[in-house]
């Protein structure tokens, strides 16, 4: 099956074919750096990780690029009303969103130009859109003349008319026609600018990523990706300003929009409306795998509200594929069997499921079930060769390995979080509570600063006590334990601990403290 691909300029589900056989150009709209990335950027980010580690796993050699927009009004009024220069700001929120798509797990683009370092190329690109009369000066500034490009609008499928009629449109007596959009401004006392064949001034918002596709990907790309938000006016411009100066047509084969996350009240999450959650806080809040998952749970094309109940459930949702992962570890170390038992063949339907749900206009939904279905299958082997009842190690391997490699492809780790020296209090004071009750059962440990010696401690104690039938005191260990997010699992070989918080929060600080 051939992979398709919703494409924004025709409306239609086609199949991707690449201009260059086994190369993918792609340009994605990143930031503009006036202020902190939220989940909806964050969702925006992920999706286009996803398609780009899905190209690759197809055997593709994806050449992704994205912008930084730093340079603008927001940024050059925050600089003015904070006393700051706008380099300062947009380098604050540069690093910023490194280190936030790092913790999502987005991989970093091929390169991330700044429209302040594209100057040159901005300047070329206008100097030759006036060459060609699709461009014309008024006192400093330039604007693009929209009735010299018949093909004006046909992206959003839009009429002049019609946003004429807007409420949009910029009132400015000095256009030609009121849908000219700007591409240089005049320099005004106090901003940054650079020297132009029309004076100083400072690029418009929308030629930046034409010159930086120009100058990184050439004439013509094969996917141009961002939020449905940016289709008129700025891709609907890039179109025209691209497809004017260079001649070639179409700018961009495939063109992807994802739909707009949600604020959980209201319809619209916008920076300067106030209504986000920042990806940031996000990031405190949930682990990324969680994050993820819940991006991937809609189809990248349907708006998705952000909650943290529908957080909570993508946690559950991941600690059922990081338990089989488990399970298939301890199976797999506990026996010697060698045999498939069956579960190569649903180990071969996943991958096929999986891949035809991707190949179809990147359904993760559909991708993300296919998942859980192989999951589903080993937790059942996993189950009976851990009760002795069952076999299958090979077959545990395959579909294990499986599962992380599909994973993989969604940007899911499926790691489970370590236990760190921040517990290391709280399982303190947890030894310390069950002490008062049976202090011979749990003995002062090596070490009192290792997490992961405390635990054992613990959980040696509560075999010792559950051997003398001591069950109120086993079962306040695994009580207390379970309050940090520690879960006990007595398997016939014996107990099993893992770091699992149900709804994906930090534990709170009154279950830090001993029970009375």
């Amino acid at each position: 099956m051939s992979f398709r691909l919703h494409n924004t300029a025709t409306r239609t589900v086609e199949e991707f074919v690449p201009l260059e056989r086994g190369v993918v150009r792609m340009y994605v709209c990143g930031p503009n750096l006036y202020g902190p990335a939220h989940v909806g950027h964050g969702f925006s980010y992920a999706f286009f990780d996803v398609l780009r580690r899905y190209l690759e796993y197809r055997g593709h050699r994806v050449l992704h690029v994205q912008n930084f927009t730093d340079i603008e009004d927001r940024i050059i009024e925050r600089a003015t009303r904070e006393g700051r220069g706008v380099a300062e700001i947009a380098q604050e929120y540069v690093d910023r969103f490194f280190r936030e798509i790092d913790a999502l797990g987005v991989r970093r683009a091929d390169y991330y130009p700044r429209a302040s370092e594209t100057i040159p190329k901005i300047v070329e690109i206008i100097a030759g859109l006036i060459a060609r009369g699709h461009a014309y000066r008024v006192n400093g500034d330039v604007y693009f003349r929209v009735s010299s490009f018949p093909r004006y609008l046909r992206l959003s499928g839009r009429s002049l008319e019609e946003m004429q009629a807007g409420a949009r449109i910029d009132p400015d007596p000095r256009k030609e026609h009121p849908m000219d959009f700007v591409l240089w401004k005049a320099a005004k006392a106090g901003e940054p600018s650079w020297p132009s064949p029309w004076g100083p001034g400072r690029p418009g918002w929308h030629i930046e990523c034409s010159a930086m596709i120009l100058q990184y990907l050439g004439e013509q790309i094969d996917i141009h990706g961002g939020g449905e938000d940016l289709v008129f006016p700025h891709h609907e411009n890039e179109v025209a300003q691209s497809e004017a100066f260079t001649g070639r047509m179409p700018f961009v084969r495939y063109w992807l929009h994802n739909a707009l996350m949600k604020p959980p009240v209201g319809e619209e999450m916008h920076r300067h409306l106030g209504n986000f959650v920042s990806l940031q806080d996000a990031l405190r809040q949930y682990s990324a795998d969680a994050i993820r998952l819940f991006y991937l749970s809609a189809h990248y094309r349907t708006p998705v509200r952000w909650t943290d109940e529908a957080l909570r459930a993508s946690t559950r949702g991941l600690e059922r594929l990081r338990t089989a992962l488990t399970n298939a570890e301890e199976a797999i170390a506990r026996t010697s069997d060698r045999e498939d038992a069956g579960l190569t063949e649903p180990a071969r339907r996943a991958r096929e499921a999986f891949e035809a749900a991707m190949d179809d206009d990147v359904n993760t939904p559909q991708a993300v079930a296919a998942l859980f279905t192989l999951a589903a299958e080993i937790n059942r082997v996993a189950d009976g060769a851990l009760k002795g009842s069952g076999q299958g190690r090979a077959g545990l391997w395959v579909a294990s390995d499986t599962l992380r490699d599909l994973a993989q492809v969604l940007g899911l780790s499926l790691q489970r979080p370590g236990v760190t020296a921040r517990l290391v209090p709280a399982l303190q004071a947890v030894l310390a509570d069950v002490r008062t009750h049976a202090a011979e059962l749990f003995p002062e440990p090596a070490s009192t600063a290792d997490p992961e010696h405390l635990i054992r401690t613990l959980l040696a104690g509560r075999e010792r006590a559950r051997a003398r039938h001591a069950y109120d005191v086993a079962d306040r260990v695994r009580a207390r334990l379970g309050e940090l997010g520690i879960l006990v699992e007595d398997l016939p070989t014996g107990p099993r601990w893992r770091v699992a918080s149900p709804d994906g929060r930090e534990p709170s600080p009154d279950a830090r403290q001993p029970r009375p």
